[in-house]
C-alpha cells in the first residue's frame, strides 16, 4: 500500500475524529492492528475495493454509536487495560528496533524478537547503521532525561529537540542515513466509483466490511479506555468516539485511503507531550497536512531512526515493566489476567489478546463471586454443614464433597444450615434438596434450613422437624435486641422461636468460617 494513504488516513484521524467531543488526547488515524486485515483483504477483492468496505464500516460504525453501543467497551477489567498496553508497548520496541538501524523489520512480534542478535552484528559491521542507531539512542536518551533539563530550555519537546539533533547530523558530510519520503499526497487519491459499489452484492465484501467494523471499533474504544488511564482529564463519551470513529472511516472509504482508528502509540506521545485539550489531536492531522503538502522537503531532512527512537520510548512507557510486580502485591488474580493478555497479544494481535483477556477477568471474577465457605464437623449424634457465601456450580464439587462427608459419618441425625448462603444457584440447591431426599429415604433425620428462612431469638434456629407445618410467627411486641453468643447484638429485633423451645435452644450454627488451624476435618 501507498504510504502516502497512510498520511491521508492520519489527516483524516486528527481533523475529523479530532475535531469530535469523543475523546480528549486520543489520536487516530492508520494503525498497526489494522494492517494484517487491510493485507489480506487486499489480496483477496484488490486494492480498488477497500475504499468501499472501508466506506460503509464506517457508516455501520455511526449507526452503533447512535443506538448507544458504545458504553458497553467500559466494561473492560484495568488488569485487561494494562495488559494490553503492555502487549503492544513490547512489539513496538522490538519493531522499532529495525528503522533505529535501517533496517526492515522480519515481521511478526516473535520474529522481530528473534532477529535481534542478526540486527546487532549487522550494526556492527555497518558504519552508516551504526550512525542511525546512535541518532535512535540519543533519541530514546533525551526523551528520559530532558524534562529535567532547567529553565524554559526544559519545556521544549523532548522528540523536537531530538528531530532538531538528527537533521543537523544527517546533514553533515559522509552522514548516509535513510531520511523520510513523502510523494503526492493528491495523486493518492482514489474515490470509488460504481463498478467498486456494485461488488457489495459480493458476500466476501460484506464479511469484510462488517469484520472492519467489529476490529476497529473495538480497538478504538479499548484504547479510550487506555487513554483515560493515562491521564485526569475528562473521560471519553464512549458513543461519540464511536460515531466520530465511524465519521473518520467514511471520509477515509471516500478518499480510498486506509481504515482508521485509534493508536495507542500516538495517542501515548500525545500526552507524554503535555496535551491537555482536544486541539492536540486535531493538531496532529493539521501539522501532518502541512508538512505533506507544503513542506515535503522539510520531512525528507528527517532521519528515520530518530523517529523510531521515539516509538522506543513510547514502547517502553507503555510496557511500564514497574506494572507488573505492582500488581503482583495488590491481586495475584489480576496480575495473571494482565500478564496473559500482554503474551497473548505479542503472540497473536491486539483483539485476540483482548478478547482472550477479557474472557480470563470473567472467569476470575465469577470464581470469586461463587466463593462458598463451609463448616462440617460432629456434635453428639449430629452431623453438622454449614454453608456461607455464594453456592454455584462453580462450587457444587466442594459442596458435594461436605454432603458425603456427613451422609459418611454414620450419624442418625444431619442438619443443613445453609442461612448465612447469599446465592444458592438451580445446581446447588437441587443437589441440597435431592441429599435431603435421599438420606431422609434410608431412614436419617435430615433437618434443613435454607436461605432467607426465619431465625429464633438467641440464634440461628434450625428447621422444623420433618412432616411439621411451620406455625405463623406469634403476633406480639418484641422488646429486647436479639444477641449473637459472642455477645454482640444483630442489629434488629427478632421474634421468639415458634417451635418448641427444645428445637430452638440445642442447635445453633455459626456460618464464620473457621481460620485454617482450627477448620474441622471432614467427617468419616
Amino acid at each position: 500500500m501507498p504510504a502516502e494513504l497512510g498520511i491521508i488516513s492520519g489527516v483524516i484521524g486528527g481533523l475529523v475524529v479530532g475535531a469530535a467531543r469523543g475523546s480528549t488526547l486520543q489520536v487516530s488515524g492508520p494503525a498497526a492492528g489494522l494492517a494484517a486485515l487491510v493485507s489480506e483483504t487486499v489480496a483477496e477483492v484488490g486494492v480498488a475495493m477497500l475504499g468501499v468496505i472501508v466506506l460503509f464500516a464506517g457508516l455501520l460504525q455511526i449507526i452503533l454509536g447512535l443506538v448507544r453501543l458504545g458504553r458497553m467497551f467500559q466494561a473492560i477489567s484495568v488488569a485487561v487495560v494494562q495488559g494490553m498496553l503492555a502487549g503492544i508497548g513490547v512489539p513496538l520496541m522490538f519493531s522499532q528496533a529495525y528503522p533505529m538501524a535501517d533496517a526492515k523489520a522480519p515481521g511478526t512480534a516473535l520474529e522481530n524478537m528473534a532477529g535481534i542478535p542478526a540486527l546487532l552484528a549487522g550494526i556492527l559491521t555497518d558504519p552508516q547503521a551504526m550512525i542511525a542507531t546512535l541518532l535512535g539512542v540519543v533519541t530514546i536518551v533525551l526523551s528520559f532525561v530532558w524534562k529535567k533539563v532547567p529553565g524554559p530550555v526544559g519545556k521544549i519537546p523532548a522528540a523536537l529537540v531530538a528531530v532538531g539533533i538528527g537533521i543537523v547530523v544527517a546533514a553533515l558530510p559522509g552522514v548516509d542515513v535513510k531520511t523520510l519520503q513523502v510523494g503526492n499526497l493528491l495523486a493518492s487519491v482514489s474515490v470509488p466509483g460504481p463498478e467498486q459499489f456494485a461488488g457489495l452484492a459480493d458476500g466476501a465484501i460484506i464479511t469484510a466490511i462488517l469484520t472492519f467494523t467489529v476490529i476497529a471499533s473495538a480497538e478504538s474504544l479499548f484504547t479510550a479506555a487506555a487513554v483515560d488511564r493515562m491521564h485526569s482529564g475528562p473521560r471519553t463519551r464512549y458513543n461519540t468516539e464511536l460515531i466520530a470513529q465511524g465519521a473518520g472511516n467514511t471520509v477515509a472509504g471516500i478518499l480510498g485511503a486506509l481504515p482508521i482508528t485509534a493508536v495507542v502509540a500516538r495517542s501515548s506521545a500525545n500526552v507524554q507531550a503535555g496535551a491537555k485539550t482536544r486541539l492536540s489531536r486535531t493538531l496532529h492531522g493539521l501539522w501532518l497536512l502541512a508538512f505533506a503538502l507544503l513542506l515535503p522537503q522539510v520531512l525528507a531532512l528527517i532521519p528515520i531512526s530518530v523517529l523510531a527512537g521515539v516509538l522506543v520510548h513510547s514502547g517502553w512507557k507503555l510496557f511500564g515493566p514497574a506494572e507488573f510486580p505492582k500488581m503482583w502485591r495488590q491481586d495475584k488474580g489480576e496480575f495473571a489476567v494482565m500478564t496473559l493478555t500482554t503474551l497473548v497479544i505479542v503472540v497473536t494481535a491486539l483483539l485476540e489478546g483482548v478478547l482472550i483477556g477479557l474472557a480470563a477477568g470473567i472467569v476470575l471474577a465469577a470464581l470469586r463471586m461463587s466463593q462458598t465457605a463451609i463448616r462440617q464437623h460432629v456434635e453428639d449424634d449430629t452431623a453438622k454443614v454449614v454453608m456461607a457465601g455464594n453456592a454455584t456450580f462453580l462450587r457444587l464439587p466442594k459442596v458435594i464433597e461436605a454432603l458425603e462427608a456427613a451422609a459418611a459419618s454414620g450419624k442418625p441425625r444431619i442438619r443443613l444450615d445453609l442461612t448465612g448462603v447469599t446465592h444458592l444457584d438451580h445446581a446447588c440447591r437441587n443437589q441440597v434438596e435431592e441429599f435431603t431426599a435421599q438420606q431422609r429415604g434410608l431412614g436419617l433425620r435430615v433437618e434443613l434450613l435454607m436461605p432467607g428462612e426465619a431465625k429464633p431469638a438467641g440464634g440461628r434456629a434450625a428447621a422444623p422437624p420433618a412432616g411439621e407445618a411451620q406455625a405463623p410467627l406469634p403476633k406480639r411486641p418484641v422488646t429486647a435486641m436479639a444477641e449473637e453468643p459472642w455477645g454482640e447484638p444483630m442489629g434488629e429485633p427478632v421474634p421468639p422461636s415458634p417451635w418448641p423451645t427444645a428445637d430452638a435452644e440445642w442447635f445453633y450454627l455459626d456460618t464464620r468460617p473457621l481460620p485454617d488451624d482450627q477448620r474441622s476435618s471432614p467427617v468419616g
